[in-house]
Formats: C-alpha cells, sequence, structure tokens
C-alpha cells in the first residue's frame, strides 16, 4: 500500500512540475508571440477596430484605405474599385482571417496602426498612435495603358496568360507590372467568414500556374526561349571571347540527315533551329538570326561557365522585390551541366532538357534586359518609394543600392550592340519604330500542353533608347499555338509598352 501511494505521489509531483513548467511556457516563453499572434482574436478585433494607412500609386491615387463599418468590427479595408483589378498582385489583400499578400503583407508593420517612438518630451503627453502610408513607385496612368495592351493579346481567347514587367533602368524602380489573369481582391473584404471563404475558393488557390493569385509577371515562370541568349552572349565575351570570332558553319547534311540541324553527342536526337531553318555565321550574325544550333555549339564550348553567367544574372536566387513569394527563376547547376553535352547545348538557347529544364519569371528576364542596358551592374527592383506617417513625416525612403554585377561594361556595350542588330535586321526587324533605337531579343521556347499537343512560350525583352537606356520591358505570352514566333505575338506588345513607358519615364 505504501509503495503505491508513494507512487500516485511521485506521479502527482511529475503532472504538478510538467503543469507548472507548461504554464510559464506559455505565460513567459511564448508570451509575446501568442499575444501578437494572427489567430488570437483579441490581435484580429485591434486590428479591425483601428483604421491601416493607405496604399498610393506614384501620382497620387489612393489603391487601398480603410473606412468605417457597421459591422462586427468598427474598421473596413476596402480598395478603389477604378483601381482594384489592374494592382491586385501587387497591392495584395488583408482578409478578416489576418491573412495577408503583396503589399499589405511587405509593409504590415507600418500599415497597422501602431505607436510611433517618442522623440520629444512633447510625444510623451500626446498621442502617439499612427499608421503608415505606403507610396508606390508605379504610376497609376502607366500601369493602366500595360494592362490594357497585355488584356489585348487575349483578344481572341489564345492567350489567357501573359505577364509584363516594365523598369526603369537608372533606379531599378518597377513603373509598370501586370500578370493575366488577375482577380478583383473586394471578394476578399467582406466581414462575412463564409463570403471570404467562398470567393478565395472561386479563385482556384490549388492550381498555382493558371489561378489569378499567383501573377504571371513576377511569380510564375516559363522556358526562356531565345532571350535567354542574350545571357549565353554575355558568357562568351565574359568567359571565352574567342567564341565570339568562331564561324559557325550552316547545318546541313550529312552533319545530320534533318535539314537545319546537328548531331548533339550523348543523344540520339537532333537539334535543330526554329522551323529548320539554316543560319550560319559568327556571334555578331547568330543572335540576331537567333540560330539554335550555334548557340548549342557555344554552349558545349562554355560548359559550366553557362551556370556562372547565369547566377550572376540573378538565377537560383531569390529576387529581392519588396513583395513575399517572388518566383526564383532556375537554371542547371554546374554538377549538372559538367560532362552533359544535350544540356549545355539546350541551356545555351533558354530550353533546357527533359531532365533540367530553365525557368525565367518575367521579372528576371527584364532585370536581364535592364542590366546589360545599365552596363551589367544589377539594382533590385522595388515597389515602395516612400512611407509617411498620418502627419506627412516620411517614416523610410527607399534608396537604390547594387545588388549583383552581372557582368562588365565592354561586355554590356558588346550585347547591346547585338539586341540592336535584333531590331534593325534580325528576327524583331519592323517591330519598332526606328527613332526609339531599341535593343531586343525575341523568344520562342519549344513546349508543350497537357495532351502532349506542341506550344510554344513566346516572349520579347527590350530596352530604349539604346544610347541612353531608361527603360526596360520584358512580355511573356506562354501555352501559344506553335505556328507563330515570340516576335509575331509579344513584339507589338513589347512595342506598344516600350513607346508608353518612354513617354512617362523622363
Amino acid at each position: 500500500m505504501e509503495r503505491r501511494i508513494r507512487r500516485l505521489g511521485i506521479f502527482m509531483l511529475l503532472c504538478f512540475v510538467a503543469l507548472f513548467v507548461q504554464l510559464n511556457n506559455i505565460q513567459v516563453v511564448k508570451a509575446t508571440n501568442l499575444s501578437t499572434s494572427h489567430d488570437n482574436p483579441r490581435v484580429q478585433a485591434l486590428a479591425r477596430d483601428n483604421p491601416r494607412g493607405e496604399i498610393l500609386s506614384a501620382d497620387g491615387i489612393v489603391l487601398a484605405s480603410s473606412v468605417p463599418s457597421s459591422g462586427y468590427y468598427r474598421y473596413k479595408r476596402v480598395y478603389n474599385p477604378l483601381t482594384a483589378t489592374l494592382f491586385s498582385q501587387i497591392v495584395g489583400y488583408n482578409t478578416i482571417f489576418g491573412t495577408r499578400t503583396g503589399i499589405e503583407s511587405e509593409y504590415n508593420q507600418y500599415l497597422q496602426s501602431h505607436t510611433r517612438p517618442a522623440k520629444t518630451l512633447r510625444d510623451l503627453l500626446t498621442s502617439r498612435t499612427t499608421t503608415g502610408n505606403v507610396l508606390l513607385t508605379i504610376n497609376s496612368g502607366l500601369q493602366l495603358k500595360v494592362a490594357g495592351i497585355v488584356e489585348g493579346i487575349n483578344q481572341n481567347g489564345s492567350a489567357p496568360q501573359a505577364g509584363a514587367v516594365v523598369i526603369n533602368i537608372k533606379t531599378g524602380a518597377i513603373e509598370a507590372m501586370y500578370g493575366r489573369p488577375t482577380y478583383n481582391p473586394t471578394g476578399l473584404t467582406s466581414q462575412d467568414a463564409k463570403e471570404v471563404t467562398a470567393y478565395y475558393s472561386s479563385l482556384d488557390p490549388r492550381n498555382g500556374s493558371t489561378s489569378p493569385l499567383v501573377s504571371q509577371a513576377y511569380q510564375h515562370g516559363f522556358l526562356p526561349g531565345s532571350t535567354f541568349k542574350v545571357v549565353t552572349s554575355a558568357a562568351v565575351y565574359d568567359h571565352q571571347p574567342a567564341l565570339a570570332k568562331v564561324n559557325y558553319p550552316p547545318p546541313v547534311p550529312p552533319t545530320t540527315p534533318v535539314a537545319g540541324c546537328i548531331s548533339v553527342p550523348q543523344t540520339p536526337l537532333p537539334l535543330c533551329n526554329y522551323h529548320h531553318e539554316i543560319c550560319e555565321g559568327t556571334l555578331q550574325q547568330t543572335l540576331p538570326q537567333s540560330c539554335n544550333t550555334a548557340f548549342a555549339q557555344m554552349g558545349m564550348s562554355l560548359k559550366t561557365s553557362l551556370n556562372t553567367e547565369a547566377e550572376a544574372f540573378g538565377f537560383n536566387k531569390q529576387v529581392p522585390l519588396d513583395l513575399p513569394n517572388v518566383g526564383v527563376s532556375n537554371f542547371p547547376t554546374a554538377a549538372q551541366l559538367i560532362n552533359n553535352a544535350p544540356l549545355q547545348a539546350y541551356s545555351a538557347f533558354g530550353q533546357g532538357t527533359a531532365a533540367s529544364t530553365d525557368i525565367a519569371t518575367t521579372l528576371q528576364m527584364g532585370l536581364v534586359a535592364a542590366r546589360i542596358a545599365d552596363r551589367g551592374v544589377i539594382l533590385p527592383p522595388y515597389l515602395m518609394q516612400e512611407i509617411r506617417d498620418t502627419s506627412g513625416n516620411l517614416i523610410e525612403a527607399y534608396k537604390p543600392t547594387p545588388w549583383l554585377q552581372a557582368t562588365n561594361a565592354l561586355t554590356a556595350a558588346a550585347v547591346t550592340q547585338l539586341m540592336q542588330a535584333v531590331v534593325t535586321s534580325g528576327t524583331a526587324a519592323g517591330v519598332f519604330p526606328a527613332n526609339e533605337n531599341v535593343a531586343a531579343k525575341t523568344g520562342t521556347a519549344e513546349t508543350s500542353g497537357a495532351f502532349g499537343q506542341p506550344l510554344t512560350n513566346d516572349w520579347m525583352i527590350a530596352f530604349a533608347p539604346a544610347n541612353n537606356p531608361r527603360v526596360a520591358v520584358a512580355v511573356s505570352v506562354p501555352n501559344q499555338a506553335p505556328s507563330r514566333t515570340g516576335a509575331e505575338i509579344a513584339g507589338p506588345p513589347t512595342a506598344a509598352i516600350i513607346s508608353a513607358a518612354l513617354a512617362a519615364t523622363p
């Protein structure tokens, strides 16, 4: 009996110790996390019973604000009905569940009601509750034009997905960014939880590749096709400049029984030019012609240097854009490339192989164009121009600092000349007005649909004016019927966006 009582006493003592430890864990160790958790009803009530700061476009249009509500909470988040869909993938949303995306999430600490630090004795005697208003780099007028151009690509229903990015070359600021499909965040502002859940589900959040909740401009990536030849060209000048002078002969039989193709070691499959064109010459001729066979041979010579150059341009890295969940653009690693001739060959023109594929976001390829234009320096792209409190005091302003040194000024200048030739005599001939002095590169990546049908991802990257660049543009239109090229599909919208961006950028 005494042994049982002793065991029961020890058990009760252990229970008491466990209870003591857990109470201290909750009330001391985890107290701060629990008191500030989004799942804490008190936190939710506090957030909804106080207004949030405004989010504004560069030209002062209020995109998001808080208004008094007669519902359960005192304030409701609202999005300007004239710009809600236009900016949804940038501004994001803020729901009653505490879930946030976009700028709403990235700058939540400033937007939500908070107590500013006391700087004077007077501050101690007055209310210091404030919010921050976030001013973006995007002008609503340019954003509207870019959105209209991107939506216009889908006039016949053939382009449900597309993306466009405009970058200020001098600063790195995002001047416009739009992805199709998009959505209206107003449906997520209801104070009725069932309504919010139903609308969110209607946006198909599980299908990230086509859901409007995932931006085709900066989150979802595609095969970049021949736009990647800009990076390969830079790799030639940076790592093996002698390759720029190699005269690649035309791919004709008996090299391979198929015209416009070459044989590649380690694979029985011929590697071909688009539509089996016959092209030849040095880099000065083969980039404007967008000759796959020549670039494949360059890739097999460059080997792992392709990875070195790609990563210098930001591939395999998180682009430091001030938004959550920015997509990472992928390129084969050095370990994957070494001793793998097919991967070296196909990756050199943005195609990849079944085992490893090049994937680039529209934003990433816009950065490639911008950094060639800016003599090889990569400034991080950004959206927040400044934040001010309710009294107009400056809280924070963005200060551009270099992110990567993609290449050197001499290489950038050489590649710029090649991209100018693309416009004057190459695959983008006739796309741009001569007076804009545009440098560009087309892309037509071969891919396939859900049932194996052949498709293409059509691209265009460009910057202007080539002699004193101000803006860089990238446009992607994935999953197109293979009857047309990147110049035909992505060229006209890129030309229209370049013109609009030049008019809007001093």
